[in-house]
């Protein structure tokens, strides 16, 4: 696990060294075990390196036997030795023992083909001199971060914004579609940043920048299918335990202590059960718990650490939002409104202090239907979308558009009357058009719109192929939610105390696995996970497997009544806030008001306004 920057000129002038060494540097992060820079013409890389596999020989950046190729690495290719020996059966000959020189050389084998045979999560920057081309790739579902700024002559890249940011040439004019989508998804989507002069490269996509090129060009490489197949239960039952197995075997792989989250949930108990499992000596588990028991989940951890023998490590905190606040404003880049990430964060550091890489759980409601929504979704949808049903979706629509915007049980009646696509789209957005408009200064409103959906759902459902409804649900979280807001939440808090976080149920041939199953096998009912608890129910406490799912969030709605309310107040009624021009005092004094008197919960859009105005004082200010 690393960080990476780096830039091309091509206008043919000399990189600069300072600046890239300035871009590693605000990454030591990342990488507090070492850093290096490869500099030549127009052509600057550089790395800094959290040391986990081939520790003595793995120093990047990277080079090819006669230099023309350098690389620059982060991330972990999980089945390096397999495709190391591949190599080596061909003639290769290595010179390390790392999994970078793997990637190295099945470049030098196979091109952007490569892509197609690793097996892990990525981002890398790969200069090819001979080809005057630069190769950028990140991994299949998003787990690695990279994002890039081109100005026609520069082209610059990173593993953060910041690094971009430490150019002063580069705009930080805000992207005005980015602020509609953050106050509408409370994350910001790819490939678009807050910055209009930052993008972020897809998720499963490579650039290729080449020399007489005018733009670079981005193509896709990989897509999750579903692709429903019929067999016995049994088999799936037995296939799922096999892969489960697989991936998170091929996820222990490391030359330094590894550890795992453990939550309580079915997730990552599974994950530690089949850690345990593989493994010859006890698993380092890490859980938090908090004060409020509606937000504890020790007890259950502890049953699963328990049954394992685990080498278990437990602490109740005290979430201090107001001193992580501005630390998470700085290392998250832009506005980021998932509050996850507070408890993310300190399971993080903790568990920091005694392994380098922990294992964890993130993944397994996309692949395997687990979130309630889906269930809610799929009633609605069977109610509402089959006639004479779409009678009643009709009606719904009238009875909204009769209805004040202000009305109460008109934004109910808006969720009914809504198409699939859109309705899903409501379900897990936070504004509509009104608040938009209301929110919004007028100023703000000619340069974002007011109109909450761009019609992005809507074009990837098109393009999924997905077989039913379910399964075109998923694909959309795989798409944005899981990329954008959960993998970024992980990375970015993990990495900031310079732990290497990995998710072994977003292995790739586990998740296509998956995709070949019918849905009824994952959503059976109102029960989501259902062929994933059959499948772990020998490996996992009842207690645990029974459970209804918990959020791993904080108590906002109490914070904002309580110690927040003061703060909130003050930063968002401010005279800085006002100042930006952006947000309509009596709006969010409105928004105020209601919280505190219990009459609506606001803690979530109230977070995200806090966490705008938050990030705001460090990255627009200065």
């Amino acid at each position: 696990m690393c960080g990476i920057a780096g830039m091309v000129r091509a206008d043919g002038r000399p990189a600069e060294a300072r600046l890239v060494q300035a871009m590693t540097d605000v990454l030591s992060h990342r990488g507090p075990d070492g850093d290096g820079m490869f500099i030549e013409g127009p052509v600057a890389v550089g790395h800094r390196r959290l040391a986990i596999i081939d520790l003595s020989t793995g120093d990047q950046p990277m080079f090819s036997d006669d230099r023309s190729r350098v690389v620059v690495f982060n991330g972990e290719i999980y089945n390096y030795r397999e495709l190391r020996r591949e190599l080596e059966a061909s003639g290769v000959v290595f010179r390390t023992a790392s999994d970078t020189e793997v990637l190295l050389r099945s470049y030098e084998k196979w091109d952007v083909g490569c892509l197609e045979r690793l097996r892990g999560m990525f981002a890398f920057a790969l200069w090819d001199g001979g080809r005057r081309r630069l190769f950028l790739a990140r991994d299949r579902v998003g787990i690695k971060p990279l994002v890039y700024a081109w100005d026609g002559r520069r082209f610059l890249f990173a593993s953060e914004i910041k690094a971009l940011l430490q150019d002063a040439t580069v705009s930080r004019d805000l992207d005005w579609d980015a602020l509609r989508d953050y106050l509408v998804f409370h994350y910001i989507p790819c490939p678009r940043t807050i910055f209009r002069a930052v993008r972020k490269l897809p998720p499963a996509s490579y650039l290729l920048l080449e020399e007489g090129r005018s733009e670079p060009e981005i193509r896709r490489y990989w897509d999750l299918r579903f692709d429903p197949q019929e067999r016995r239960e049994e088999e799936w039952v037995e296939g799922l335990r096999w892969h489960l197995q697989d991936a998170v075997r091929s996820h222990m792989v490391s030359d330094v202590p590894v550890g795992a989250f453990l939550s309580g949930g079915v997730d990552s108990g599974s994950v530690v059960a089949l850690m345990a499992q593989a493994s010859t000596t006890p698993i380092r588990t890490f859980s938090i718990g908090f004060d409020e028991a509606s937000f504890d989940e020790l007890a259950y951890a502890r049953a699963v650490a328990q049954r394992y023998g685990t080498d278990h490590c437990e602490f109740v905190v005290k979430p201090d939002a107001l001193e992580v606040m501005p630390q998470l404003a700085w290392q998250l880049d832009e506005p980021f409104a998932d509050a996850s990430a507070l408890p993310t964060y300190y399971v993080a550091k903790i568990t920091r202090e005694h392994v380098t890489v922990a294992l964890s759980g993130d993944g397994g409601d996309e692949n395997f239907a687990g979130y309630r929504r889906y269930a809610a979704a799929q009633r609605r949808h069977a109610g509402l979308d089959a006639f004479p049903g779409v009678l009643g979706r009709m009606a719904a629509r009238v009875g909204a558009a009769a209805l004040p915007s202000t009305a109460r049980g008109r934004g109910y009646l808006e969720l009914l009357g809504a198409g699939p696509v859109d309705r899903y789209f409501r379900m897990v957005t936070y504004q509509r058009d009104a608040t938009l408009g209301r929110l919004l200064t007028a100023e703000a409103q000619r340069q974002t719109g007011t109109r909450a959906d761009d019609g992005r759902f809507g074009t990837l459902a098109a393009a999924s192929g997905a077989p039913d409804y379910v399964a075109t649900l998923q694909y959309l979280d795989v798409r944005t939610y899981l990329p954008d807001d959960i993998l970024a939440k992980v990375d970015r808090t993990s990495m900031l105390v310079s732990l290497e976080s990995r998710v072994p149920l977003l292995d790739h041939v586990l998740m296509e696995y998956v995709a070949t199953m019918p849905t009824r096998l994952k959503l059976a009912g109102d029960t989501g996970k259902a062929i994933f608890k059959r499948a772990m129910a020998d490996a996992l406490p009842d207690s645990v497997l029974e459970r209804r799912k918990m959020g791993f969030g904080v108590p906002l709605g109490q914070w904002f009544r309580r110690e927040l309310r003061d703060y909130a107040r003050e930063t968002l009624l401010g005279s800085r806030a006002r100042q930006r021009g952006l947000f309509v005092p009596a709006a969010i004094e409105g928004l105020l008001a209601e919280h505190d008197s219990g009459r609506h919960d606001r803690s979530a859009s109230l977070w995200a306004l806090v966490m705008f105005e938050e990030w705001a004082r460090r990255w627009l200010d200065g």
